[in-house]
């Protein structure tokens, strides 16, 4: 008789899964984040990104145009400052190429609106279907195609108020403003003042991307979630996000001392920048996908319903087979009589 084999033994993250539970919350994060596609949409969202920085620069040209038409002073003190820094033909180019500039700004700001706004509202489908996905979120009927760019605009507009509520608190909170503060004060030679402003900056900058992030993971989505999870998995993501913050400024600072790097250093940065960010958002709501309060039974599958098959064999008669035994049977019965008979 063979002996029941053996259990297999739990691998090393199996027993780091049941030893600790920040780990396996990691790796159940980490597998939502696989399974719904993560990497894929962060390089939809880091294109988007990519794509919409165009139109905005066409846009940023127009104010500017808009701006010096507006006060010809400035434009002459810009033009003076273009002919003494470069003479020749190449400065009368460049002071040409800006009248033109001023000249079309109108054309050109309304091309860069409609360019933005359509490559904003891929941008917004694009991470509102990203964040869905990470929460686990099915709509049952989905909207019609007005009704859903009404909503991504929307959202675009309370985005972009976001991060000009996030752009100002980061203005108060900086380390320039809080220097002539304590200058105002008189405090700018007291002692370990430098490092204090130092942190003191650094964490209004963690508070502010922060809040940030809980309100793109908890209401971007395209249905509504809760904020107890979002604040958890944000506070990460913003501790994380300033990490890559600094790293990315020791890039930047790294690459752009020669030519090559001054070229394309900037904009390999935009791009890492931007895919990194992304994942990282995408990461964090799948971290807060999962916690335990957010996790549902999964739904058990009945079996499939028994089929029996029974097997029937029918035999008509002996057969060949069961003749044969029959007259080999009958030929040692009566031999072994006939032996009985002669003792």
């Amino acid at each position: 008789m063979a002996e029941p084999a053996e259990p297999a033994k739990p691998g090393i993250l199996d027993r780091l899964r049941t030893r600790y539970a920040w780990f396996d919350h990691a790796m159940r994060a980490q597998e939502r984040y696989q399974n719904s596609k993560g990497d894929f949409y962060a390089a939809g969202i880091t294109y988007f990104t990519i794509f919409a920085l165009f139109p905005l620069l066409m846009v940023g040209f127009a104010v500017g145009g808009f701006v010096l038409a507006g006060n010809p002073e400035l434009l002459a003190q810009i033009a003076a400052q273009i002919k003494s820094k470069v003479s020749g033909d190449l400065g009368d180019q460049l002071i040409g190429l800006m009248d033109s500039a001023i000249k079309s700004r109108t054309s050109v700001g309304i091309i860069g609106l409609a360019t933005a706004a359509w490559a904003g509202l891929g941008w917004m489908a694009n991470l509102r279907e990203a964040l869905s996905q990470m929460w686990g979120l099915m709509r049952q009927e989905p909207p019609g195609f007005l009704r859903t760019k009404l909503s991504d605009l929307v959202a675009i507009v309370g985005f972009f108020v976001a991060i000009v509520v996030t752009i100002a608190m980061t203005a108060v909170g900086s380390s320039d403003l809080m220097k002539h503060v304590l200058e105002w004060l008189g405090l700018e030679n007291v002692p370990g003042v430098d490092l204090g402003l130092r942190l003191a900056s650094l964490l209004v900058s963690i508070v502010i991307s922060w809040l940030l992030f809980v309100w793109v993971i908890a209401r971007l989505p395209r249905e509504k979630v809760t904020f107890r999870s979002a604040m958890r998995a944000a506070l990460m993501a913003a501790v994380a996000f300033e990490i890559f913050k600094q790293v990315g400024s020791i890039y930047l600072r790294s690459v752009v001392t020669g030519p090559a790097g001054a070229t394309f250093g900037p904009v390999l940065g935009l791009m890492v920048f931007a895919y990194i960010t992304a994942r990282l958002i995408l990461f964090a709501t799948a971290w807060a996908a999962t916690s335990t309060e957010n996790l549902v039974p999964a739904p058990v599958a009945p079996p499939a319903p028994a089929q029996i098959t029974p097997r029937v064999q029918i035999r008509e008669g002996l057969g060949v087979r069961g003749t044969l035994a029959a007259v080999a049977a009958g030929a040692i019965g009566a031999l072994s009589l006939s032996r009985l008979r002669r003792r």
